[in-house]
């Protein structure tokens, strides 16, 4: 089964890269710059980690913005300030995925209801994203980083 992943749309997010880290600061964000130790900043629009001294900008979003469900939910996302293009590609992990530990993939249907998840290394995700598109309740996926929880990209039926 085909299946699309997609990141967060970069034009949602140009404006912020304008303002100073007060004006970060006060919309409840902050620029980070990557550090070079090899800690890793997933960018959301790319979909592809922080390289190394490069900056981006931390903030929380609603990932699922379901007002019907419980399901409903934000968090912390990092958008990296060179991000040009949004990811979005069929039959293609993206870097952050691929190259990632344990990631939580959560099926939820057409109610934004969550019917399955299943935690998967990311370079194991695609038997798993193809079995959960497969089932006729499943809407959508999410791909989440397991040890924290964080939201990385929505996977749909290509």
């Amino acid at each position: 089964m085909s299946f699309r992943v997609s990141g967060l749309s970069v034009a949602d997010f140009a404006p912020l890269f304008q303002l100073d880290d007060a004006a970060l600061a006060a919309r409840g964000a902050r620029r980070c710059r990557a550090p070079m130790d090899g800690a890793r900043m997933p960018c959301r629009v790319s979909l592809r980690f922080t390289p190394a001294g490069e900056t981006a900008i931390l903030l929380a979003y609603a990932h699922l913005p379901a007002p019907h469900s419980p399901f409903r939910a934000s968090g912390p996302v990092f958008v990296r300030e060179a991000a040009r293009e949004t990811f979005d590609r069929v039959d293609a992990l993206p870097q952050a995925i691929a190259d990632s530990g344990a990631l939580s993939l959560r099926a939820y249907d057409r109610g934004d209801m969550m019917v399955d998840a299943e935690l998967v290394p990311g370079s194991g995700a695609v038997p798993v994203i193809e079995r959960l598109l497969g089932r006729g309740d499943v809407a959508y996926l999410h791909a989440h980083f397991a040890p924290r929880g964080c939201y990385l990209a929505r996977i749909d039926r290509a």
